[in-house]
């Protein structure tokens, strides 16, 4: 028998990190939660966390790479709830390398699950959805999709590609007056297990790119989304700087990034010879939602909303040409140029 009381939100990548953070809020606020993720067992120790906070959880153990499976979820939730109000897409994996060092099955497994894996789960969600014409799609992005940088070029790729995708499935649903809502989250670096079991093939450890938050910061600011929804929204202050100063100064950060994004991303920890990474499979051992880089990790990020972001500076810099303009023609005895009447306008 279907469960209709409650609201219901599905998560992908919900056994660990974010996706386990954003778990627990809906959780502690008594939603329905579709947990899916690969490991059957890291699913069972969520489902009854969220159980032990207030949800109630349903664990569907799957691959976001596989689209008949994501399809099989959605309709395992609505089964069992009766519908799907919102659907998060989290599920994650990267490999650390320069490019000629990877392999093209690595690459394709990177863009499988970090960029098809949120068209399936798009798709599987929208099957339900548009018939009722009402839902929640929020995609958990970062500032790397705007920002490409060293060492990363797989998972950068995929996370353009969430936001070109998603770009354009907005404008689908707004040609057809659809009330279905659609969001990004565009996160900084996180303090999850990622940097424990990603793959790598440089020498040493990999980890975040600081300042780095904890996941639950970025659990809180998804569960507001879903109550105030928005475009887009990006979280964290160097999300704001690296968005914007790519805008304005692409080459100059490119340097940048040269000569300070390598070892900004490596701790001095050699890679032990049985390091297990989660590539292919899932690494039972490592499923949980904070990882090991907490002592510098900020509980606290800001918030903005991604259109105003980018509006903000191009306010405040017509302000200041205006200002200087009037301070100009007070100085020179003449009308600025941006001073109403006379000939200051010619």
């Amino acid at each position: 028998m279907p469960l209709h009381s409650g609201r219901v939100v599905v998560i992908t990548g919900a056994s660990a990190g974010v996706g386990r953070a954003i778990a627990h809020r809906f959780a502690r606020a008594g939603w329905r939660i579709g947990l899916i993720a690969r490991d059957a067992e890291a699913l069972e120790e969520t489902r009854r966390e969220v159980e032990e906070m207030g949800g109630t959880g349903l664990p569907i153990p799957s691959d976001v790479a596989d689209a008949d499976a994501m399809a099989a979820a959605a309709d395992h939730v609505v089964r069992t709830f009766g519908t799907i109000d919102v659907w998060i897409n989290d599920a994650m994996v990267t490999v650390f390398s320069p490019v000629w060092k990877m392999t093209a099955e690595e690459f394709r497994r990177v863009t499988e699950v970090t960029y098809l894996g949120f068209v399936h789960g798009t798709m599987a969600a929208l099957r339900h959805m548009r018939p009722a014409d009402r839902g929640h799609i929020i995609q958990i992005g970062s500032a790397l999709a705007y920002r490409g940088i060293p060492l990363q070029s797989a998972y950068c790729g995929a996370k353009h590609a969430i936001r070109g995708f998603t770009d354009s499935l907005r404008t689908e649903l707004i040609h057809d007056r659809s009330r279905i809502q659609l969001t990004m989250m565009e996160l900084p670096a996180v303090n999850t297990p990622q940097f424990d079991w990603a793959r790598t093939h440089m020498p040493r450890e990999p980890r975040p790119v600081a300042p780095v938050v904890q996941p639950e910061v970025i659990a809180n600011a998804v569960y507001q989304a879903v109550l105030h929804p928005g475009r887009e929204y990006w979280i964290g202050l160097s999300t704001l700087e690296v968005i914007l100063a790519n805008a304005v100064l692409p080459a100059w950060l490119d340097r940048y990034l040269a000569k300070a994004a390598f070892s900004a991303q490596e701790t001095v920890n050699l890679v032990g010879p049985q390091r297990a990474d989660n590539l292919m499979h899932s690494v039972r051992s490592l499923h949980r939602t904070r990882g090991r880089f907490g002592a510098e990790a900020d509980d606290r990020a800001i918030v903005v909303d991604g259109p105003m972001a980018r509006v903000a500076p191009l306010a405040v810099g017509a302000l200041a040409a205006f200002a200087a303009g009037m301070l100009l023609g007070t100085r020179t005895g003449r009308p600025g140029r941006h001073q109403l009447g006379g000939r200051g306008m010619d």
